[in-house]
């Protein structure tokens, strides 16, 4: 039997992370305005959601939408945002710093890694913005972050799929390298086999607007995937 797999939903809210609980996610990855690709949740959401979800719960930590190279103001609103994540419950955050040349900035996301400990880090998919994501790879892991959100650069995680293979096989045990962008029920079962991979992202954005209040139809797609993972666990 292979590793059992789990499956992390994004959510921007009280009901939807409820329904992803419900629904049988693993984890979830919580940020306000997933119109815009995610961004730093209020202390009011962090507590909220923490009341009521009992699954492992990610902050995100981006200060504002657009690239990911920011300025010094924008950099300690991230170390006081890591704060507060912490201290509202938070079980890991999810952040990134490039540089202006579209590098990672290890120097940067070191100290955040570090101030962020024992809160494991994801470093989101300002990885894919990277020019060359083997070298990205490796700048990443000297950060000390404990994996990757990634679609390989591509559109999604299945277009992505085989350099998400190679990612896998190139990180090994040093990170673990998490597949996500439009991932859903029909393609789930592929992107597991191509990737090699055995934490997987979801947004349910190709299916389900972001901004749905329909929580029983976001609860019955999350249990589609969560369903699949469990069969090929």
């Amino acid at each position: 039997m292979r590793q059992k797999l789990l499956l992390e939903i994004s959510v921007d809210g009280v009901e939807k992370a409820v329904a992803a609980e419900r629904g049988g996610a693993g984890r979830i990855e919580l940020s306000a305005e997933l119109s815009v690709g995610g961004l730093t949740p209020s202390r009011e959401l962090l507590r909220s959601v923490r009341e009521k979800v009992h699954i492992p719960i990610y902050s995100m930590i981006r200060p504002r939408a657009g690239n990911f190279v920011y300025s010094e103001s924008e950099f300690s609103e991230m170390v006081r945002s890591i704060a507060v994540a912490a201290e509202c419950g938070m079980d890991g955050v999810v952040l990134g710093v490039l540089k202006k040349d579209r590098r990672v900035d290890i120097a940067r996301t070191r100290r955040l890694v570090d101030l962020a400990r024992p809160l494991p880090v994801t470093f989101h998919r300002a990885f894919d913005e990277t020019r060359d994501l083997k070298r990205a790879l490796e700048a990443v892991m000297q950060t000390g972050a404990a994996r990757i959100l990634t679609s390989a650069g591509a559109k999604t995680a299945l277009q992505g799929a085989a350099k998400l293979a190679e990612l896998v096989a190139a990180a090994r045990d040093r990170t673990l390298i998490l597949p996500g962008a439009g991932i859903i029920a029909s393609n789930l079962a592929e992107v597991v086999q191509k990737t090699g991979a055995i934490e997987f992202h979801s947004g349910l954005g190709t299916v389900l607007p972001y901004s749905t209040r329909d929580f029983a139809a976001f609860a019955s797609e999350v249990r589609s995937l969560a369903e699949q993972l469990a069969s090929l666990s």
